[in-house]
């Protein structure tokens, strides 16, 4: 990871807050060989002091057998990332780069049993789904759920390191943040709009 002080989140609140929004995340092993890594949701908590994160996964694929062989996982969380010219600058003398946001968290990965799945199954579709809704998880045939947790397995990730860069263009003087958050509020662009907020946020910084 690319760490310097200055684009280090000192808040863990704010850390933790971008990890629940942003928990589509990659969750990475090494299966003796390669690394492997698999795309999943998240359910992002906390027990106490202790932040747990809970998914599934299907059973029998390359990352399923890679972290039953090395239960040390690192998971990496995205956010909104951009271009930053250089021409945007009040020096001159500087390179055009990328500002972006992202978390990464070290644990370990356990592997649970079938009720426990059914139960990380059901917090998981809850979060996204409405309780009347027809896809609410008490709304699920329990021969379907039955069958699906034949092929997923339930996981828990204890996190014991984490590490982020919000890279901001805190290195730059006001003139030249501002310059850069008029830009990219000016674009059509998703990712450019949501850094130009976040460097809202810090400008007094």
């Amino acid at each position: 990871m690319y760490k310097l002080p200055y684009f280090t989140e000192e808040n863990e609140e704010a850390v933790f807050d971008f990890m629940k929004k942003n928990s589509f995340a990659i969750i990475t092993g090494y299966d003796g060989n390669f690394p492997v890594a698999t795309h999943v949701p998240l359910d992002v908590k906390k027990e106490g002091e202790q932040i747990i994160f809970t998914g599934h996964i299907m059973k029998n694929t390359d990352h399923h057998k890679a972290f039953l062989q090395n239960e040390n996982v690192l998971v990496i969380f995205n956010g909104a990332h951009c271009y930053v010219s250089a021409d945007w600058h009040v020096k001159k003398d500087v390179a055009s780069t990328w500002n972006y946001i992202d978390v990464h968290a070290k644990g370990k990965i356990k592997f649970e049993d079938e009720e426990q799945t059914k139960k990380i199954i059901e917090n998981l579709t809850n979060n996204y789904e409405h309780a009347n809704s027809d896809a609410a998880f008490d709304k699920l045939p329990k021969e379907y759920v039955d069958r699906l947790v034949k092929a997923i397995i339930g996981f828990t990730i204890e996190i014991s390191v984490i590490e982020n860069v919000f890279k901001l263009s805190q290195n730059h003087d006001k003139k030249t943040r501002e310059n850069i958050i008029e830009r990219l509020t000016g674009v059509s662009d998703a990712n450019a709009n949501a850094i130009a907020v976040e460097m809202k946020k810090r400008l007094s910084e």
